[in-house]
């Protein structure tokens, strides 16, 4: 079998990063064999996905506030692995689902934005566990076209909702059947998982995919945990000041969007159905969140009851980051740290040493061949797989040749106009951002010097060499794949612009 790279893997000469970017290797070479034998069941697999939930918001990381609790979480890096380094292509929800299903970028599977619906010819890697033998199971949210919630291919038990869905009484599309259920959407899902797990047929291996609606605004805690955080102090970023100093060489459109739909100082234009102040974000955000951690702990724990833990894999993740007041953002979208940057823990007690931390850079294009890899299968030829299987990473197998950097899109939306297209390429030391479409500043950090990304270094003449390199080699990397057209699409709904207030 012929197993040359496709032009987008193949390494490209590098004045910048210590290594030549490596981004995929043909599918047919992705899936080395798994580590059990093959007189054994494959691992059984259950992926959590939460929505916004930013990387550093969990109990035990360095960088969490002080007050948050998160004990489940806790206990997933604690017994398991904490990926440190897990990143997303897209910062926005539905580019990066589609990127989980598919392993692919956004430019390659097409769903764009948050109002696209997955091309009908796109290929979930669930449906090829499906034809290895897994029985498959969707619950929670889907969010790649906002009007429907039919059965997706792929799964045999599906359990979802139209577009962001509601925290509090949730009218549910359960195989096929749309029903209205009474509580709480993250406690609901986490009983349809459980129950479906319990439902299963035990002679198969199984995989279980729970995403949930938490915490993507508007912020609604379960009532158990309203108030919890009400009387913490609230940190606040240094960034977030509107000051000269922080503002010195920024584009002047993250300067302008403080004022705005996604800015600190007029966010969601003063609406009533959203939080008022960025104090009450964070503490209903972080109440919100505590369900899932919840979730996850009722997820380990049927697991280890019903003697299912030493042959499960459980993998939790966030579909994207969230900025809480850096550089006055928040939202996502942009190529800030704590944008593109997501949680990622893996457990798996006959699997997976505890304690672990784990250093790669991992996307979330990515998922998908983890997975089959796991199951000892791929998806056909035909269709081009960007990611790799991170699973000997889990397994504490050495991969000399994994990615040292790698490149980030996103697409100008007609609805959220305030951020513009955006082509970046992030390595283990710098990063590197070029805006599409807008006369402003393109951007350069060093994140071992500035992991804050308060000094932008694009106009330094040491790091003119530089720029002009990584500029070349993202450009290098895009235009070699196709993946310089800027995706447009007819303008629809109104626009999230008009700035009510002036500096």
């Amino acid at each position: 079998m012929d197993c040359q790279s496709p032009t987008w893997a193949r390494p490209i000469r590098s004045r910048v990063l210590p290594t030549a970017l490596a981004f995929v290797v043909a599918a047919s070479c992705l899936f080395a064999a798994p580590s059990f034998s093959q007189a054994q069941r494959p691992l059984n697999v259950v992926f959590i996905l939460s929505d916004d939930h930013r990387y550093d918001y969990m109990g035990f990381h360095e960088n969490a506030p002080a007050f948050l609790e998160t004990p489940s979480m806790d206990r997933m890096a604690r017994e398991g692995a904490h990926l440190a380094n897990a990143f997303v292509s897209t910062s926005l929800c539905s580019p990066s689902r589609a990127s989980i299903l598919t392993g692919q970028y956004a430019f390659r599977h097409g769903v764009v934005d948050n109002q696209r619906r997955v091309p009908d010819n796109t290929r979930f890697f669930p449906q090829d566990l499906q034809d290895g033998g897994y029985q498959t199971a969707f619950i929670g949210k889907w969010h790649m076209g906002s009007a429907s919630d039919d059965p997706r291919p792929g799964f045999d038990r599906w359990v979802s909702f139209r577009g962001q869905g509601v925290y509090y009484n949730p009218t549910f599309n359960i195989d096929g059947e749309r029903q209205q259920v009474d509580g709480y959407i993250t406690d609901l899902l986490t009983d349809y998982a459980i129950d479906w797990l319990d439902q299963r047929n035990q002679d198969a291996p199984f995989f279980l995919y729970l995403s949930h609606k938490a915490v993507h605004a508007e912020f609604e805690p379960a009532q158990r945990h309203e108030g919890m955080y009400a009387d913490v102090r609230i940190p606040k970023p240094q960034s977030m000041k509107n000051t000269t100093q922080n503002y010195e060489g920024k584009p002047r459109w993250v300067q302008e969007q403080r004022y705005s739909w996604h800015g600190v100082d007029h966010m969601y234009h003063g609406r009533d159905d959203h939080p008022q102040s960025l104090d009450e974000i964070i503490v209903r955000y972080s109440e919100s969140l505590m369900a899932v951690d919840e979730s996850i702990g009722r997820v380990l724990d049927y697991l280890e009851a019903n003697d299912l833990a030493d042959n499960t894999l459980v993998i939790y993740m966030g579909d994207n980051g969230f900025m809480l007041g850096e550089h006055g953002l928040i939202d996502k979208r942009q190529a800030y740290e704590e944008s593109m940057r997501v949680p990622m823990l893996a457990w798996g007690p006959g699997t997976i040493e505890p304690g672990r931390t784990i250093q790669e850079n991992i996307l979330n294009i990515d998922i998908a061949p983890t997975f089959l890899d796991i199951a000892g299968t791929s998806m056909p030829d035909r269709h081009a797989v960007d990611g790799r299987s991170f699973f000997p990473l889990l397994a504490d197998r050495a991969v000399p040749d994994w990615r040292s950097a790698f490149v980030y899109q996103y697409f100008w939306e007609h609805s959220f106009p305030h951020t513009p297209t955006v082509y970046a390429i992030r390595g283990d030391r710098y990063k590197y951002i070029y805006y599409h479409g807008v006369w402003d500043k393109n951007e350069l950090y060093d994140l071992q010097t500035d992991p804050r990304e308060m000094h932008n270094l694009i106009d330094a003449p040491e790091h003119q060499d530089r720029v002009q390199s990584m500029r070349e080699e993202l450009f290098d990397v895009l235009e070699a794949n196709g993946a310089t057209d800027v995706r447009f699409r007819r303008p629809s709904g109104g626009q999230a612009d008009e700035r009510l207030i002036e500096k």
